[in-house]
């Protein structure tokens, strides 16, 4: 019986712990013109109290006030009015990454240091004693808030450590065990952080890891689940598939390919203004990589990680015969019911390119000294049709 008293007041205890330390955060969200999002069962007030500030400029010492809570420290500047807010929040500075430090300041005693990621302040309490217990306050919570995060990092390390021995060696042909969604605030991936609209959050259903759509965007059969094409990551799609990143690439769709990637390692690359059909012109980096010198590549921009559209050269009729005054440097490509026309800045690009797909339309590839790809300043000697 006096056991179960003792837990009944315990947890009532704890109760009214809670509904006061609520009460006061609404307290202070209405102090603070309720602007801050404090009001959260998650936070807890620490501390509080007036303090000066030492201006960084004239060291004259300014009247501020702190709230401390347990993740973070509000510095507050008074607002001298009859109703409404007593506060208005200055600075934000989180407690993860704080550091205290004692100064000594002849003119100004009591004095020591909070540096934080977002904020340094020189403080001046109003006596030494007082100076102990903001110093010791902001110490005790600073520990309490890394001990709590090591233990929550300790906890997924540990899980980790399960999950890389399903990975290597049941990957697949066992159920894993799901993270969280609110253990985790960035992909387990590729480090980037979720958010509501452009990255959501998604679970490999090999390794139960939390990752963003870009990192989920593969599908492998899983034996656990009958054989059934289900989405992972892609660490546990190249270890189930046993495909290596060199496979992966060649796996990518051929829009896929970076700009970047191939204009490096290109027979020839440049702008031109291209018009398909009726539709306007409008500019484009044009590209022939030397893996695949029988395709145009037509990109928005030089480094853009995926192509507009692709032309397969082979087979194409090429028409440089001039039609207009305004753009004089063009030709045409066409095949069947397809007409693509380009332009170029000048009558020698024209040619550069005309050398390279008037080879491209038979099948041939460049070779000898026109492997490398070509530049504004070699001087080709192109042959001279219209049609292949």
């Amino acid at each position: 019986s006096l056991e179960i008293i003792s837990t009944a007041a315990s947890h009532s205890n704890s109760a009214i712990r809670k509904m006061e330390n609520l009460k006061k955060l609404l307290e202070i969200y209405e102090m603070l013109g309720e602007e801050e999002d404090i009001v959260n069962p998650s936070n807890e007030l620490i501390k509080e109290g007036q303090i000066l500030k030492l201006a960084a400029r004239n060291t004259s010492a300014q009247e501020r006030y702190l709230f401390l809570f347990n993740n973070m420290l509000l510095y507050c500047v008074p607002r001298f009015s009859l109703v409404g807010s007593k506060f208005t929040v200055r600075t934000r500075v989180g407690i993860d990454g704080m550091k205290i430090v004692e100064t000594h300041n002849e003119e100004y005693p009591h004095t020591f240091q909070v540096s934080g990621k977002e904020r340094t302040l020189e403080l001046q309490a109003s006596s030494e004693q007082d100076k102990e217990e903001w110093i010791k306050a902001l110490q005790e919570t600073i520990d309490a808030f890394h001990q709590r995060h090591e233990t929550f990092r300790n906890a997924i390390a540990k899980d980790n450590d399960i999950h890389s021995e399903v990975s290597t060696a049941e990957l697949g042909k066992r159920a894993p065990r799901w993270i969280r969604d609110n253990e985790v605030t960035m992909c387990m991936k590729c480090k980037e952080s979720f958010n509501a609209l452009t990255r959501r959050r998604h679970h490999c259903r090999a390794c139960g890891h939390v990752v963003c759509w870009k990192c989920s965007d593969y599908k492998a059969q899983l034996e656990y689940d009958g054989g059934k094409l289900s989405k992972v990551c892609k660490d546990c799609y190249q270890i189930i598939s046993g495909f290596t990143d060199s496979e992966e690439k060649k796996r990518k769709g051929i829009l896929e390919i970076e700009s970047a990637e191939v204009s490096g390692n290109s027979v020839v690359c440049s702008f031109l203004q291209y018009m398909e059909k009726s539709k306007p012109w409008q500019k484009a980096w044009c590209v022939i990589p030397k893996q695949d010198p029988l395709v145009l590549y037509m990109y928005g921009a030089p480094q853009d990680v995926r192509a507009q559209a692709t032309i397969p050269l082979l087979g194409y009729i090429v028409d440089d015969m001039l039609r207009s005054a305004d753009l004089p440097h063009s030709f045409k490509l066409t095949q069947s019911k397809s007409v693509h026309s380009f332009a170029a800045d000048s009558e020698e690009l024209k040619q550069k390119w005309l050398k390279i797909i008037l080879l491209a339309v038979t099948g041939e590839t460049p070779d000898g000294p026109s492997k490398h790809p070509a530049t504004l300043d070699d001087d080709p000697e192109p042959k001279r049709k219209s049609e292949c």
